[in-house]
């Protein structure tokens, strides 16, 4: 039977679970940054073979995640599971009434997103009622580099040069103006603004209202703006 190796740093966490010690290993080795297959069997002691399994079985679960090179990092999921245990667990328990009160105002859809590591979480959200096509259910995860709930994302996060797909004048220009339209980035004949959510300087999320294209023009978007921005605002000062 395999023992389990010793850690990197020292310390040997032993449970009586010998798979799961050998998957968190693998997991605390993958903190410090995307690393090869070979470096990871190597640091480890495990086998290669073995290492190979384990990743591929948490990749699996979305705990770990290969780049196009192969090499292996850590996951969206560990992200999505910090999100909800921590204050974005707190934001979307407030959204409700500031959504409900949002959807009023607009008549369209509206979505609360969180950064999920490269990509962002639908975290709550109300619906329009009508053209179901436009909705986003809670817990959809979709990319950061198109539609505006994730350009405002990027452009308040700080390292949108890693997203190549938007050019760093047009985050610039989102974090003057305080909020980002879209027009059928992510999906055909939808369009959507969005403003983020701050407090005391730190991005807590974005806000956003989508809908048909056909209403959410560029003027619409404009108009719309401060209306999202505002209620933005209230969610934001009800984060304890």
């Amino acid at each position: 039977m395999e023992t389990l190796p010793q850690h990197p740093a020292g310390s040997k966490r032993t449970t009586a679970v010998g798979v799961l010690d050998r998957s968190v290993l693998l997991l605390d080795l993958l903190g410090d940054g995307p690393q090869t297959l070979r470096h990871l069997a190597e640091a480890s002691g495990l086998p290669r073979p073995t290492a190979h399994r384990l990743l591929v079985a948490l990749e699996a679960h979305g705990l770990v995640a290969r780049r196009a090179d192969g090499a292996f990092r850590l996951g969206p999921r560990l992200t999505e599971l910090a999100v909800r245990s921590g204050r974005g667990l707190e934001l979307a328990a407030l959204a409700g009434p500031v959504l409900a009160r949002l959807h009023e105002q607009t008549g369209e859809s509206v979505q609360l997103y969180l950064r999920s590591g490269d990509r962002r979480l639908c975290a709550a959200a109300c619906d329009a009622g009508a053209g179901l096509h436009y909705s986003v259910p809670v817990g959809a995860v979709l990319p950061l580099d198109a539609g505006s709930g994730g350009k405002v994302l990027l452009a308040f996060s700080g390292d949108g040069d890693r997203f190549p797909a938007v050019p760093a004048t047009d985050l610039a220009a989102i974090r003057r103006r305080g909020w980002a339209a879209s027009n059928a980035e992510r999906q055909a004949g939808v369009a959507s603004v969005s403003v983020p959510i701050q407090r005391d300087g730190v991005l807590l999320g974005a806000l956003c209202v989508s809908g048909p294209a056909s209403r959410l023009g560029q003027a619409a978007c404009r108009s719309l703006a401060p209306v999202v921005a505002a209620a933005a605002s209230v969610l934001a000062a009800a984060v304890p």
